[in-house]
């Protein structure tokens, strides 16, 4: 459920989230691109003054369908102190933590854009002071929250390295990759990355978005902004397509994937039709030992924001039974626009073992928290 959080600043108590949540999706921001220079050297905070973060796509400053409202936040989540939606702990507890119960936070943090750097050094010394920001700023400070390793993912060395650095670090909880990167995400340039992650024992978080340098659509750049909106899902099932048939699930039996912000009732259609392929075309995949149907059920988490809306609730119900109650994550993207309030999404028919899974218990499992 997409709420505009603007038109209702206030929550009646009696509305507020009494469950306790897992949140598998707030984003954290930096006050100012510049504060990002504490963590850099001195080589690499004059290259960022020298010469911005150049990122992976055809234009020269911004995305290009710039939201409705500035960097899609909410209107009524900026600090009073100043600053940006996402920037300052204590206005998020009090907006959103304390407020909705959140036992368990996971943070991604999609910008600055570490995997957009044309500049690969650059890219990996961002990664890093994205890192260090995420612990000093906010994991140390807030023992709810989890971070998520920021890798520049075009780069699978630099990226090894640093899920290496943070492996065993009790604040973080997943390896993140945005969806749209320059090749398909399941061909062999990114494996290192994925065996990385598995040996350290982290699941994959995919977030929705990405610089891939390339459209969303498959034939060039669409005139508005609603086809961009509804190009991410697309692009997450191209995403799960090369995970699958390149055989990524197949050769790491116990690596974990998140698809966060993507949506999810697009699922049980991309397993059908892969798998009715997949029954002709075998011969050409030996390594899919299984149906590709199989592996998205056993090794895929799905998170719950934006969660496609049907008219008649029992086709939702119908989606999430073929997932299985036990692959969503409840997710609100706060502070983002489309926020999910926890005390009136899914108004679901669910029994209360499967909504204690949804809202908490799936992402304490998936997580190891």
């Amino acid at each position: 459920m997409n709420v505009q959080v603007a038109a209702r600043r206030d929550v009646a108590a009696g509305q507020k989230s009494r469950l306790a949540v897992a949140d598998g999706d707030i984003h954290p921001a930096l006050p100012s691109l510049a504060h990002i220079k504490r963590y850099l050297s001195k080589r690499w905070a004059d290259h960022l003054d020298t010469f911005g973060l150049l990122p992976r796509h055809g234009f020269l400053a911004g995305p290009a369908y710039p939201k409705g409202q500035p960097d899609a936040m909410r209107r009524d989540a900026y600090p009073p102190g100043g600053g940006r939606p996402g920037s300052d702990l204590d206005f998020m507890r009090a907006q959103h933590l304390d407020r909705n119960n959140v036992e368990l936070g996971i943070l991604n943090a999609i910008g600055p854009a570490v995997g957009a750097a044309q500049n690969m050094d650059f890219g990996a010394a961002l990664a890093r002071a994205t890192n260090e920001w995420q612990v000093e700023a906010w994991t140390s400070r807030d023992k709810r929250l989890r971070a998520s390793v920021t890798i520049p993912y075009e780069d699978a060395a630099a990226s090894v390295a640093e899920i290496e650095h943070w492996a065993g670090h009790p604040d973080f909880a997943q390896v993140l990759f945005l969806s749209r990167t320059a090749e398909p995400l399941g061909q062999r340039r990114y494996w290192p990355i994925f065996q990385a992650a598995a040996r350290a024992g982290l699941p994959i978080g995919i977030h929705a978005f990405g610089y891939g340098g390339y459209p969303v659509s498959g034939g060039g750049w669409p005139s508005y902004y609603i086809e961009e909106m509804v190009g991410h899902a697309q692009a997450s099932q191209s995403v799960l397509t090369s995970l699958i048939v390149e055989g990524v699930f197949a050769r790491l039996p116990t690596l974990k994937v998140v698809m966060i912000e993507a949506g999810f009732a697009w699922a049980p259609s991309l397993a059908w039709r892969l798998d009715k392929i997949w029954k002709t075309l075998r011969a050409e995949t030996p390594h899919l030992t299984r149906a590709p149907s199989e592996y998205m059920r056993e090794q895929i988490w799905f998170t719950t924001q934006p969660m496609e809306e049907p008219e008649q609730g029992r086709d939702l119900i119908e989606v999430i039974d073929w997932i299985g109650h036990d692959r969503l994550l409840f997710a609100t993207d706060y502070p983002h626009w489309d926020f999910d309030d926890p005390a009136t999404a899914l108004p679901l028919r669910l029994t209360e073992e499967q909504r204690r899974g949804v809202f908490r218990e799936n992402a304490r499992a998936v997580y190891g928290v």
